[in-house]
């Protein structure tokens, strides 16, 4: 676990220095949120509130019918503790319809249609306040997987992404995110009773030993093995890993001319303001 351990305040700089810069490199100062009451949109809204300044986050609270209401007094504790504007925008109404329409969609495909809405109302505010979308996922959700591509994984600037989930609970310590909120089982509130750790079928903490090594360190699988890693359990993750590569590339371009997006057009994102 050693090695997981971060220098929180370098750490601290490193990502508000890169959120005040890829704003205003975009030509924008403000910066939009979606808070579900977890550790990861937590500590983002903390970084983006200390790079930008209160007056320039806003922080949206978006629950189906069925979400935890503890997800959403946690959310308000963030709001209440960093004094930012927010919206409420349920989206049980958005989503609804589709789920009648199709009454044996499986938990899965419900979930992904909410993680998606929230995304259609994130981007929709985004234009009204004039913001760029601040994202929320971690390296160890990126790594696995978990994730709904084009929902919460949707975002223009990702400050947490490099952060293994044990290093953001290091860091939301460090930062001030109220303890309540580090100690919570981590979860998606797709539907009652779920949590990240049950679905995958692993804690966080271990895995993120296991992808340190693995991607951070380059071990081999035989690395793994040896340093105590159950044989299944490596071949399990590293599977994950390659399965869900797809959802970290932007979509692939077929190439037809001398310069095609993507592979020979490739410019900074700030090029042309």
């Amino acid at each position: 676990m050693s090695n997981l351990e971060i220098n929180s305040s370098l750490a601290r700089k490193i990502i508000t220095g890169f959120i005040k810069n890829e704003i205003s490199r975009a030509g924008f100062k403000k910066a939009l949120i979606g808070l579900s009451g977890g550790i990861d949109s937590a500590l983002s809204c903390f970084l983006t509130v200390e790079a930008l300044g209160v007056e320039n986050v806003m922080a949206v609270r978006m629950p189906y019918k069925t979400s935890s209401s503890t997800s959403w007094e946690h959310a308000g504790l963030i709001i209440d503790n960093l004094q930012i504007d927010h919206l409420d925008i349920p989206i049980t109404e958005m989503v609804d319809p589709l789920f009648i329409r199709f009454p044996n969609m499986t938990k899965i495909r419900k979930g992904n249609v909410m993680a998606r809405a929230r995304m259609i109302v994130l981007y929709d505010q985004s234009q009204e306040y004039n913001a760029l979308v601040v994202g929320t996922s971690n390296k160890t959700e990126s790594l696995l997987g978990y994730s709904t591509l084009y929902g919460d994984s949707a975002c223009a600037l990702n400050p947490i992404g490099d952060l293994y989930k044990t290093q953001v609970r290091q860091l939301a310590k460090d930062i001030g995110v109220p303890q309540i909120i580090i100690d919570k089982a981590p979860t998606a509130d797709l539907w009652k009773d779920q949590t990240d750790e049950g679905e995958l079928g692993f804690t966080y903490a271990r895995v993120d030993q296991l992808l340190y090594l693995l991607v951070d360190q380059r071990y081999s699988p035989e690395d793994l093995v040896e340093a105590g890693f159950e044989q299944d359990f490596v071949q399990q993750v590293i599977n994950r890993v390659r399965r869900y590569q797809y959802k970290r590339m932007l979509p692939p371009v077929a190439k037809l001319s001398n310069r095609t997006i993507g592979y020979d057009f490739l410019y900074m994102r700030d090029w042309g303001t």
